[in-house]
């Protein structure tokens, strides 16, 4: 996790350049852009084991690609372009200095040599679509039944009925994929007792209006969470190491999952059923999953934009760590909500 903290300076640095809030008329400009697009190539597969995050000592790059062309991301924000002259070698265009590519023995990269500094090459926990996984601070049978007998957060003031709904009922090509009703989760831990996604009905009907938009562009929603009862967001939260709490919203003041307002969501692939590659895996707690991070390749930063303009189109608003978690309007007129699955509706 230490590894982590490291990378937050120097790939955040790169992540603010050219970023700032968005109006309206610039997110209907980002919708437009979308609307006859094709996905950019996917660039050649030799290049994708040196695609990654590096550091040494506290300065950290990354190797992206952009347009067919590969890149050298630096502490600084500076951005280089590479040519693969083989193997082990990169050289910076335009200079005389070259990038030699270490490798295990296994054959994978383990690091990169730039003019006597070795970058070792970092694991964040959720490479080659592996779950990013956290070991709890406590133990999640204790947590879980300290969440269960406590209560949420008095509220007080007048919010809007619930009317949570059920989202594939409104649209049954939504798909889902669950994953806090199995282990394969941050926690390795079953947390609902049936792969089920509600949401506050305006918020659902939302979601398949985005998932109508996006199905004529070949890519449809898989759903992997939609409202959650206040008791699972304080197991997250106590859970969770100081350091990545940013990643879980605090009990005291409850979610939006809680509210039935966010939803955590991808794109899959119409035509091949295939689950899309963004930069970062759903719930990984590095800064690969900010909303901006440039890293990664050309085809899943697009990937990830397009769900972003889709969504934002239908009144909802992306959390700036997590490119997969979806905030809807006026979430603030609902109640923090502690049923599980089983009591809604009744």
């Amino acid at each position: 996790m230490r590894l982590v903290r490291l990378l937050v300076p120097g790939l955040m640095l790169a992540l603010l350049v050219g970023c700032g809030a968005d109006t309206p008329n610039q997110e209907h400009s980002a919708l437009a852009l979308f609307a006859d697009a094709e996905a950019p190539p996917s660039p050649p597969p030799e290049w994708m084991p040196l695609i990654g995050e590096y550091a040494e000592g506290a300065d950290t790059l990354s190797v992206l690609e952009d347009d067919h062309t590969l890149y050298l991301l630096t502490w600084g924000a500076e951005r280089d372009a590479l040519s693969q002259s083989n193997d082990s070698t990169l050289e910076i265009d335009g200079t005389d200095r070259v990038v030699s590519v270490r490798r295990s023995d296994m054959g994978s990269v383990s690091g990169l040599d730039i003019e006597g500094r070795f970058f070792t090459r970092l694991s964040l926990g959720g490479e080659e679509g592996e779950t990013f996984q956290i070991t709890p601070v406590r133990s999640p049978v204790e947590l879980r039944a300290e969440a269960l007998a406590a209560v949420p957060p008095e509220e007080e003031g007048d919010f809007v009925v619930s009317d949570l709904v059920e989202v594939t009922s409104l649209d049954q090509t939504i798909r889902l994929d669950i994953r806090y009703a199995t282990t394969n989760n941050f926690m390795g831990e079953v947390f609902y007792s049936s792969p089920r996604a509600f949401l506050q009905r305006p918020a659902a009907e939302a979601v398949v209006r985005a998932h109508e938009w996006l199905s004529e562009r070949g890519y449809g929603i898989l759903i992997h969470d939609g409202y959650r009862p206040w008791y699972v967001t304080k197991m997250f939260w106590d859970a969770t190491p100081e350091h990545l709490k940013n990643f879980v919203a605090n009990p005291a003041s409850g979610s939006r999952h809680n509210r039935g307002c966010a939803v955590d969501l991808t794109l899959y692939d119409i035509e091949t059923g295939e689950v899309v590659l963004m930069p970062a895996g759903f719930d990984e707690m590095s800064p690969r999953s900010h909303v901006d991070y440039q890293g990664g390749t050309d085809r899943q930063r697009w990937y990830r934009d397009l769900l972003r303009a889709a969504m934002e189109a239908q009144g909802f608003t992306v959390y700036e760590d997590e490119w997969w978690h979806f905030d809807y309007e006026g979430w603030e007129q609902y109640r923090i909500g502690n049923e599980v699955f089983e009591e809604i509706g009744r």
